[in-house]
């Protein structure tokens, strides 16, 4: 047991909606009795990704004294649980790695995609060249599976209408230590509030115990390729 910062549940706030379900990667929640229990406390990372969905506010943080985050029985865990993924919380969540030959014209190869549902322990994530691309950029840019995408993961993100940064900034940090990503290219639209995914990345990176290549891309709003340069 050690003291570490862990995820609390108001059972007097909670209604059981079971948004924060899907929202945890790890698999750590589950609807028991009409209320949002935490499985185990080896299951939680501590990055509070399920915090910013539960619209009664009643998950936080508390720090007390919990097993230690596993990453072995998370991954254990999630293969037990990929065939009941349909039945428990949201379909579009579960966790998917495609064939070349299921991707067509396609260059994505895993689900999800959004950051705030990606888990970093992914396989799909494993040594990966990474993509994390602002919403925008692959419906300005008609070249971004060719281009951008090929042979690499995606993640995306909205900086300036997605809430919850400081799950941003934990996971790009989990990606580079516990997926031990290659490198990470972030690719923006040239509108200023785009800034704020090179930010994010540049403050996860920080924050991470390995180092990782970044480049930055930036795309113009008629669908221009701008300029790209490494930034570390």
């Amino acid at each position: 047991m050690v003291k570490r910062k862990i995820i609390k549940i108001d059972e007097d706030k909670c209604d059981g909606c079971g948004l924060c379900v899907p929202a945890c990667a790890e698999g750590a929640l589950q609807i028991v009795d009409g209320k949002a229990r935490l499985v185990s406390d080896k299951y939680c990372d501590g990055l509070g990704a399920c915090l910013g969905e539960c619209p009664q506010d009643a998950i936080s943080f508390e720090e007390r004294e919990a097993e230690e985050f596993d990453e072995e029985a998370v991954k254990e865990r999630l293969e037990k649980e990929h065939d009941k993924a349909h039945h428990q919380g949201c379909p579009g969540s579960a966790m998917q790695e495609f064939k070349k030959e299921e991707a067509r014209a396609s260059e994505l190869h895993h689900w999800p995609v959004q950051l705030h549902l990606i888990n970093p322990l992914a396989p799909y994530f494993q040594g990966s060249d990474l993509v994390l691309s602002a919403d925008c950029v692959a419906y300005a840019y008609g070249d971004f599976h060719r281009s951008l995408l090929k042979g690499k993961s995606l993640i995306i993100a909205c900086p300036k209408l997605d809430e919850g940064k400081d799950v941003y900034i934990a996971k790009i940090s989990a990606l580079i230590d516990q997926a031990k990503i290659n490198t990470l290219t972030v690719v923006m639209m040239e509108v200023p509030c785009c800034g704020g995914l090179l930010q994010i990345a540049k403050e996860g990176a920080a924050n991470a115990k390995r180092v990782v290549p970044i480049k930055s891309v930036v795309i113009g709003i008629r669908g221009e390729f701008l300029r790209e340069e490494w930034v570390r």
